[in-house]
Formats: structure tokens, C-alpha cells, sequence
């Protein structure tokens, strides 16, 4: 593996209070004397791996059949450093073909643990025992496999083969005329999202699967080696944190329909009934319950001894006028039932039938919840699916997808600025330094038609650069300049198809400008309009911007969205009415600005777009194992 350098630390800002210039300093010394001894450790922990799959290449848990993973056999210096050892492979044909005149057979195997296949080498007379070489050479077979690990020739592509002495399992493929949906074949990613329990087998989708699990574990190294607590945030929520109302309902009214709307209405005779039986049961507690002129003396603890009486006879008849209002309540919400659903008596759904009683949806960022523990424990971050009902589909929309949400306490804009870089910037060295092979496969693989040759020196680039930082009005300056200087070659160009002004909401052309025609790296725009950013977002002094940024990359755009939260009450209740918002569902959110409010900031990064970023993929439907877009929730 080709040496890696690490990420470059960040320069503090000289200008930041509280911050010096940290050039030819000894903090920078300590700085270098770090990235070194990261560097040693990261070589020595590929050197414990080549040694530890020399020692034990049998995977810990299939020791049952005493397997090796080809990962495993890989590590250990591409597998010579198991040649003349017997192992077994277990895992899936890729391809076979016979030679030798049907005298022996080359499979391709692969487990998944890597891409690079295991080449095997069948004789007829080990084929014999499982019905000959043709059961052995279907695509999509599964076979586990003993034998001697080999050199191959001198000039063969691969370093090593397996020579099978002894056929372990064979799980027979029926490929019969094609059958198999994965056949030799290429497939569109179309198709392969019609099969998505057969995709995983794909080098497209194993590939993936790697770069995610990878970034996966970048994330949660990355937060816990800085303090951060991982935070279980809900799925299930009352409220809506963007304020987008493009949210999916969570209910069991509807498996009710019919069960409810079999039941007979209440008759207006029996309405009638029950209100004049109210009314009755109110009229003797009033009785109960109306002053009597005062006594003295003796007749004041005859008095006494009445009311303790009366006391007991109200309690009996309170009970009782109970009792009866909540069966008039329970047969006039029955008396409004419609198609099947309880109404109110506005004509809207009734919710406090449902499970939760309250209307309750699939949330859209666990960012609330997360500020709750944020504000306790400091520093936290939740890793989840959220979930938008967004009618979109486009290449860069799911209806479920995964999002990383960090919120820091006592913590503003420019800190959360600085934290989402050394994020991004942490992952890409991570997935150089152990992804390299995934990551050659994207560069010069075509996926439906296109491939990202630059996939690499892209993640070089961002792991070593600091990120470009503009204010969203320097950001719409630049492009106005960049429609003026235009030159278009025919009647009808434009630069952009969505027109530039202050105030609108930047669209992913005008983002991936930014990132990749004038910056060509990673570029941070701070400070947005008010009015095209959510409720919680802290308003500036200025009174028209809000302390918000965005992190843009070359061929996504927008990747990381974040904020310096609102810790001002009264400026985020004003927030929240303007927004056309109730107060009520968002009551724990405001209490924490009541009860030691702090400044805090966070932000949210969505990890199938890290994915695209990371991949150079066109569409996000292939960044997620299982894609839910509308009228799409297969397996």
C-alpha cells in the first residue's frame, strides 16, 4: 500500500477571539510529533493484520468449518505469505469455465471480504464427488472449498491460487437459459434495483457495502477519539424539526377502518338522553355546593356536623356527574365517527384515538433530541435513518436515509465550522488508507455509462486542503459575476436554470459551481437569509441572516448542513410564530432555553451523500442497501 500522509491540521484563525496563529509555535510541533505517530501506528496496525491472518487465517467465527475469509488470505502479503498452506474458501462462483479439454475447471470465488476473487483450480476427479465440473461452473453457485494455496506462473494476474483437493459444500445455481438474474451478463442499476436481495452480490454493491461499513467506522471513530457521547435519538416523533411537513404519519387508526366503522352510530334520542342526564347530575352538585348563610354557637356545630355530610354526599355525586360526562363524551365522539375515523368537531382527524394520542410521524432528524442530551452531557452525536415524504425522484433523493448529527454545548458557528471539516476530512484519509482497492475499482469502472477516474486524488485533495469559507452574500456576489461574464454559444445558454438573487435557497447547480468551477474543492457558506433556514437557527445581530453554514463538494453539493442553535427564548418563541408554528409540540425544546440555556451549535450530514462524494456514483439509490423512493420499499 502506497505511504499516506495524514490530514494537515486546520490553522486557527488569527483573528478568532481567543485564538493565536499557531505558525512555528510549539503546539504546531506537537501538531507534526501527532500526525507521525499516527502515521506508525496506522502501518503498524497493516502489519499486525498481515501477521495475525499468517498466524490464524481462520475466520473467529466459522471455525465449524475451519473457513478463510479472502480478505484474510489477501492480508497476509497478498497471500504469499500463506502459499503451500492448506485452507478453505468458502463463497460464490463468479465465473467458471472449463479448459483442458473438460480435464479441470478455473472458478472465480468471492466471499465479499474484498474484490479481488479467488482463483481455484478443479480437477475432474474432485468435481466427481459433486456431480462434475458443470455443477461447479454456474454462476452464482455456492461452494466451500480445500485445498493448497500455490504460486500461480510467473506473468498471471494473480499472485496465488487454491488447487481444490476436497469440494466441502456445493450449493447448486439454477442457470438453466439465463435463469439466474445475475448472470455474466453487465446489468443496468435499473434492474438491479428490481432484485435488491441479489444485488449485494454485485462488484458494484460489494464495493459499496465496503465504502460504507469504512465510513461507518470513521464516523464513530472519529467522534468518540474527541469526547463525543453516541446518542440513540427516536424514530417516532411528535414533532416536526424542520418545519418542512413532508413527513410520513406513523398511525394505527386506519387498521381500525373497518371495525369502526361498523359500529352503530348513537341515535339523537340517545344524545339527548345523556345530555339531560348531565345536566340533571350538575344541578344536584351545584345544590351541593351553594353557599348557606353563616351560624353561631350552637348552631354552628349543628352546621358543622351537616356539612360534613354534604361533603361526603358531593364527593358521591361529583363521582356520579363523572362518570356521566365521560359517557356523553365517549358517545359523541362516536357520533362523529366518519369513514371509519374519529372525528373532531372541527370535522378534522381526532388523534387522541390513536396509539400515541397525538398525531405522530417518522422524524426527519434527530437533531432536537440530540441538543436535549447536548445540553447535559456536552458533546454528542446520533447516527439513524430519518425519514421525508418528499415526492422526489431524482438521483439525489431517498424517502429513508441516514444522517450524522453532532451537537456541541457551548459551542458557536465558527467551532462547528471547524468540526464539520476535520470530519469530512477525517474520512476521506480513512477510506485511503483502507479502501484502496474499492476505491480503484470506482475510478475506473463505468456505472450505467459514467465513472469518476479523479475518485482518488478527489479524497487526496480534500484530506489535505483546508476548505474554502464565504458568506452566503460573497456566494451570491460570485455568481452574479459568473452569469454577467457568460458568454453563451447559441441563442437560448444560460449558466443556471434557477435564477440568482439574495434570499433564494441555493439549488445543487449553483452549490456544485461553487465547489467545482470556482473554488475546486470544498467550500463552507456561512450566514444565510433568515427566511430560507429553519426556525432554530440563531438570528444574527444584523437581523436578516442567520449564524448558519453549509459544507459544498464537488459532485454532490450540499453535504453538511449546520447551525449555531437559537439559545435566546424569547427570540426563538418569535422564531417559531413567524414560522406559522404551534409552540406546544416543541414545550421541552423551549424549556431548555428556560432552564440554563447555553450556546450551542451542531449539524447534520447526510451519509449517503458522503457516499456519492466518496464513490464518484451518479445515483444515491446505489449508495443505500435497501432504496425506498415513492412507490419503492422492496425487501
Amino acid at each position: 500500500m502506497a505511504e499516506l500522509t495524514a490530514p494537515v491540521p486546520r490553522q486557527f484563525d488569527a483573528q478568532a477571539p481567543g485564538l493565536t496563529a499557531t505558525s512555528g509555535t510549539a503546539p504546531q510541533k506537537l501538531e507534526g510529533d501527532i500526525r507521525a505517530l499516527e502515521q506508525q501506528l496506522a502501518d503498524l496496525q497493516i502489519k499486525v493484520q498481515q501477521k495475525r491472518a499468517e498466524a490464524d487465517p481462520v475466520a473467529p467465527y466459522s471455525r465449524s468449518f475451519n473457513r478463510t475469509l479472502v480478505g484474510t488470505l489477501y492480508a497476509a502479503s497478498g497471500g504469499l505469505g500463506l502459499v503451500d498452506r492448506q485452507v478453505r474458501v468458502g463463497g460464490w462462483v463468479k465465473t467458471g469455465r472449463e479448459a483442458g479439454g473438460g480435464a479441470f475447471a478455473f472458478l472465480e470465488v468471492n466471499d465479499g471480504s474484498c474484490l479481488t476473487n479467488l482463483q481455484v483450480f478443479v480437477s475432474t476427479e474432485v468435481a466427481a464427488t459433486v456431480g462434475g465440473l458443470k455443477a461447479l461452473t454456474s454462476t452464482g453457485t455456492s461452494i466451500l472449498v480445500q485445498g493448497t494455496l500455490r504460486r500461480t506462473p510467473e506473468g498471471t494476474l494473480q499472485k496465488v491460487e487454491l488447487k481444490a483437493d476436497k469440494i466441502m459444500w456445493l450449493g447448486r445455481c439454477d442457470n438453466g437459459k439465463g435463469k439466474y438474474p445475475l448472470s455474466k451478463k453487465g446489468q443496468s442499476m435499473e434492474s438491479l434495483r428490481e432484485r435488491l436481495h441479489l444485488r449485494p452480490r454485485t462488484n458494484l454493491i460489494g464495493a459499496v457495502a465496503r465504502i460504507r461499513n469504512a465510513l461507518a467506522h470513521a464516523t464513530h471513530t472519529f467522534f468518540q477519539s474527541r469526547g463525543f457521547i453516541y446518542v440513540h435519538t427516536p424514530l417516532i416523533t411528535t414533532s416536526d424539526c424542520e418545519g418542512a411537513g413532508e413527513m410520513f404519519q406513523v398511525t394505527t387508526m386506519l387498521s381500525h377502518v373497518e371495525e369502526v366503522g361498523k359500529a352503530p352510530l348513537p341515535n339523537q334520542a340517545e344524545l339527548d338522553s345523556l345530555r339531560s342526564n348531565v345536566a340533571k347530575q350538575q344541578q344536584k352538585v351545584d345544590q351541593l355546593t351553594s353557599p348557606e348563610p353563616s351560624a353561631n354557637g350552637a348552631e354552628a356545630a349543628v352546621e358543622g356536623s351537616k356539612a360534613k355530610g354534604q361533603d361526603k354526599a358531593l364527593r358521591k355525586e361529583a363521582g356520579r356527574l363523572t362518570k356521566v360526562q365521560e359517557d356523553l363524551e365517549r358517545i359523541e365522539a362516536r357520533s362523529r365517527v366518519e369513514g371509519g375515523l374519529y372525528r373532531t368537531k372541527q370535522g378534522g382527524i381526532d388523534y387522541s384515538h390513536d396509539f400515541f394520542g397525538k398525531a405522530a410521524f417518522l422524524t426527519v432528524s434527530g437533531q432536537l433530541q440530540a441538543e436535549y442530551y447536548a445540553t447535559a452531557l456536552s458533546n454528542v452525536y446520533t447516527f439513524a435513518p430519518t425519514f421525508r415524504a418528499e415526492d422526489s425522484h431524482t438521483s439525489r433523493h431517498l424517502a429513508e436515509f441516514w444522517m450524522i448529527e453532532p451537537e456541541m454545548a457551548f459551542c458557536e458557528l465558527e467551532d462547528d465550522m471547524n468540526c464539520a471539516e476535520d470530519y469530512v476530512r477525517f474520512c476521506c484519509h480513512h477510506l485511503l488508507q483502507h479502501c484502496q482497492e474499492d476505491l480503484d475499482y470506482f475510478a475506473t469502472t463505468k456505472v450505467d455509462g459514467h465513472s469518476d477516474p479523479e475518485v482518488k486524488n478527489r479524497l487526496q485533495h480534500v484530506a489535505q486542503s483546508g476548505f474554502k469559507r464565504i458568506t452566503y452574500t460573497a456566494a451570491i456576489d460570485i455568481l452574479l459575476k459568473a452569469i454577467q461574464d457568460f458568454k453563451p454559444q447559441k441563442k437560448g445558454d444560460k449558466l443556471f436554470e434557477f435564477e440568482v438573487k439574495w434570499g433564494i435557497d441555493l439549488s445543487s447547480e449553483h452549490e456544485r459551481y461553487l465547489a467545482e468551477q470556482v473554488f475546486k474543492s470544498p467550500v463552507i457558506v456561512y450566514n444565510y437569509p433568515k427566511d430560507i433556514k429553519a426556525f432554530y437557527m440563531r438570528l444574527n445581530d444584523d437581523g436578516k441572516t442567520v449564524a448558519a453554514m453549509d459544507v459544498l463538494v464537488p459532485g454532490v453539493g450540499e453535504l453538511i448542513g449546520g447551525s449555531q442553535r437559537e439559545e435566546r427564548l424569547d427570540v426563538l418563541q418569535e422564531r417559531l410564530q413567524a414560522s406559522g408554528m404551534p409552540l406546544e409540540p416543541y414545550a421541552a425544546y423551549l424549556d431548555l432555553r428556560e432552564y440554563g440555556t447555553v450556546p450551542h451549535s451542531g449539524f447534520g450530514l447526510g451519509f449517503e451523500r458522503l457516499i456519492l462524494f466518496a464513490t464518484g456514483l451518479e445515483n444515491i439509490r446505489e449508495a443505500i442497501p435497501f432504496p425506498r423512493w415513492p412507490g419503492h420499499a422492496d425487501c
